[in-house]
Parts: structure tokens; C-alpha cells; sequence
């Protein structure tokens, strides 16, 4: 892509998509950030090579826009840099909860936007990143947000009205996973181990079950089956697991999710 990036309000997964481009091959004189304070800017010029500039710049010189800035902070922004944005530029949201049609409204008429949901394993080139296309935007604007999230991991295309769905799932996903692997790590510790020890144990369970769920083809019925011998260890814990309602748990996690998503996008902060 010879096109000119600007990432908007440049935090972790901003820093995240910076880098994995650049590793990818990009041009780090092809990418431009914003970032709210100066010394902040200066720290991603000084790493990445990239030019640090202000919001009204990234407007005019840059060809795509990807804006990652806090939800409640996207209105603002949008109203900073409407006044210096042409309708051709690509509007790529990385805000949890805001439809595209938010922007639509704010922005000149036609204006392309693309709205995704990532998760921080962008940060080790294993995000999942959702894609939903605004009224506007079309196949070629859609390749060019595949290319861009695709350098950080795997993308997927979904109707916008699952993307509240698919924040619960993946956007906050890998937070339920830590949570998972620290009580984990506290059942280890109970049971005499050491904490390094159990931490050791229970991360690599956790790598070795996430490859084979990718990469077997197998239900994840099948797989837990395969572990679950009668009248062995892993079914008494299976059957503890039930008998405390963890599935039922986890779905009513998720569905809270999803409606704090349905939430943001209605602007109750």
C-alpha cells in the first residue's frame, strides 16, 4: 500500500498496528500519528520512524484515517476534524460501541467508514479484528482495512449488527482468559504448588488447547471428550464446574458485555 496512514490518538493498540505494519514492510515515512501529549508524540517518532502531527495534518495529507481514541472522547474528535476532511478519505474506527452511522452524520457526505473491533493481542501479532463496512464503503476500502489489521493478525468480516456480539466475544475476550488462568493459577497454589510453577503449567495448557482448537478441525465437544476418561479427574471437575453454574456464568458475562456495548452506542457513559 503507497497510501498515507494516520493513526489518531496512538495508544497501545495504535502503537500495536504501527509496528506490526512497519514489520510487515510498510514505509515508516507512509505513516502519520496523533497523539494527545507532545512527549508522547515525540516517544512514537523517536521508536517507530513514523511523523508525529496534529489532528487537523492527519486530516489533510493522510489517504486513511484510523481512529483510536476512547469513545467518549470520538465526538470531539470528530468535530476537530471534520472542517479539514474530504469525503474520499477512508474513516477506520477502532471505538467500541459506535456505530458508523455516528460518523456518517458528523462527516461530509459519502464519507467511506469502516468500523472494527480489535483486542490486544494485536500487541504479539495475534488479534482477532472484526470488520463492518459503513453505507459508504466499499470492497477496495474494506481490502485496505483487511491489509492494515491483517499485519497484527486475523481478520473477519461480519454484518455491523453483530459487532456488539463480537465485541463481547473477542474485543473483550482475552480478559476472561487472564481472569480464567489466574484463578487457575490460585487453585495451583492451593494444591501446594508454587506460583511460577502453576503459572508455567496453566499457560502452556492454555497455548497447546488453543492450537489444537485451531488447528484440528475437531469440536471443542470432542476435544474436552478426548481428555475425559469415566470415573477420571477431569470429569469430577467437569461435573464441579456445572454443579457452580460456570457455563451458565459465562453466557450471562457475555450477554452484559454485549449490552454495555449496545450502551456506548446509545452515549450512556
Amino acid at each position: 500500500m503507497t497510501q498515507k496512514v494516520a493513526v489518531l490518538g496512538t495508544g497501545k493498540i495504535g502503537e500495536a498496528l504501527l509496528s506490526g505494519v512497519i514489520r510487515s514492510g510498510w514505509d515508516p515515512a507512509d505513516l502519520l500519528v496523533t497523539a494527545r501529549r507532545p512527549e508522547r508524540a515525540r516517544e512514537l517518532q523517536e521508536r517507530h520512524g513514523v511523523t508525529a502531527v496534529t489532528n487537523a495534518e492527519a486530516a489533510k495529507n493522510a489517504d486513511i484515517l484510523i481512529l483510536t481514541v476512547k469513545p467518549q472522547d470520538m465526538g470531539t474528535l470528530l468535530d476537530e476534524l471534520a472542517p479539514h476532511l474530504p469525503a474520499d478519505r477512508l474513516i477506520i474506527s477502532g471505538a467500541a460501541g459506535i456505530p458508523t452511522s455516528f460518523f456518517e452524520e458528523r462527516l461530509a457526505a459519502g464519507t467511506p467508514v469502516v468500523r472494527v473491533m480489535t483486542n490486544t493481542p494485536a500487541l504479539v501479532d495475534e488479534a482477532m479484528s472484526v470488520i463492518s463496512a459503513g453505507s459508504h464503503a466499499t470492497e477496495e476500502h474494506l481490502a485496505h482495512t483487511e491489509e492494515i489489521f491483517g499485519a497484527v493478525g486475523k481478520t473477519l468480516r461480519v454484518p455491523e449488527s453483530q459487532q456488539d456480539a463480537c465485541t463481547a466475544l473477542s474485543g473483550s475476550g482475552p480478559a476472561y482468559f487472564f481472569y480464567l488462568v489466574e484463578a487457575m493459577t490460585d487453585a495451583g497454589i492451593l494444591l501446594g504448588l508454587p506460583r511460577d510453577k502453576a503459572h508455567d503449567l496453566i499457560v502452556q495448557s492454555a497455548i497447546g488447547a488453543a492450537v489444537m482448537l485451531r488447528d484440528s478441525g475437531e469440536h471443542p465437544v470432542r476435544l474436552r471428550e478426548n481428555v475425559t476418561s469415566p470415573a477420571g479427574t477431569t470429569i469430577n471437575a467437569i461435573r464441579e464446574l456445572e454443579n457452580h453454574g460456570v457455563r451458565a456464568a459465562l453466557i450471562a458475562a457475555l450477554e452484559a458485555a454485549r449490552d454495555r456495548s449496545r450502551e456506548l452506542a446509545s452515549g450512556n457513559s
